[in-house]
């Protein structure tokens, strides 16, 4: 790694540039500059210190990224639009900004609170198996508005486990049937463009940032705070 530099790193964007997009050779770069960053001495210092410049290595510069997310009238029409357990999924990640691995994580008995007021994110899934949430920070517990803990339990129906959003052999929802079979239908009736779960999500962090709440307990509140433990929540 000593030898990994800015003029190493020029090379290695020249390669790339001639087939990868600018926001992979952004990703990319970012991740060697993390690997050299990651050796240490035992007293913590950086053993190979960089101060990286994008204009000498000729980074790309990275425009119109496409993130879309729900207006107001958009994400009403979705939930007006959906049934059941999907209905119910769209309006928690909507409400509480969980990530779609987190939501999907939910069991019943373990973290939906006693009056369906708070959900507990412990546990998050991917590719049908349940895992430990992204981060840290991603352990938290989120505050539901009424209205949503009303829909939650109305779901739950009076079961005692398993999980909350489950497919017919009780497993979790897998993420690409939920998007073929529903989201992306019902965006189409609607006349608007195919979108991720993200957009959910970015929904919520807009709706915080409407209501002028700060940029770095807005980032807490979703769970992407690294190092900060405690309750998410906000009352809508």
């Amino acid at each position: 790694m000593a030898n990994i530099n800015n003029a190493v790193l020029k090379q290695l964007v020249a390669k790339m540039s001639a087939e990868l997009s600018p926001k992979t050779i952004d990703n990319y770069t970012g991740l060697v500059k993390l690997v050299v960053a990651s050796a240490r001495d035992k007293e913590g210092e950086l053993l190979f210190p960089r101060k990286w410049d994008s204009e000498f290595i000729d980074l790309p510069i990275v425009t119109n990224q496409h993130q879309p997310k729900f207006s107001s009238e958009t994400m009403s029409s979705i939930v007006q639009k959906t049934t059941g357990q999907y209905r119910v999924l769209y309006a928690v990640l909507a409400g509480t900004g969980l990530r779609i691995g987190e939501a999907l994580g939910l069991e019943v008995g373990k973290h939906i609170s006693n009056d369906y007021r708070t959900i507990h994110v412990r546990q998050s899934v991917w590719e049908g198996s349940t895992q430990s949430p992204k981060t840290k920070a991603a352990v938290r517990d989120v505050d539901q508005c009424p209205s949503l803990s009303t829909m939650v339990k109305g779901l739950v129906a009076g079961r005692t486990n398993g999980f909350l959003f489950h497919n017919a052999k009780g497993r979790p929802l897998p993420q690409s049937n939920v998007l073929r079979r529903n989201l992306h239908p019902v965006l189409e009736s609607l006349k608007q463009p195919k979108a991720g779960f993200h957009s959910f999500r970015r929904f919520r962090a807009t709706h915080l940032s409407k209501s002028r709440v700060p940029d770095d307990l807005k980032k807490f509140w979703m769970g992407i705070e690294s190092g900060v433990p405690g309750k998410v929540g906000f009352r809508v």
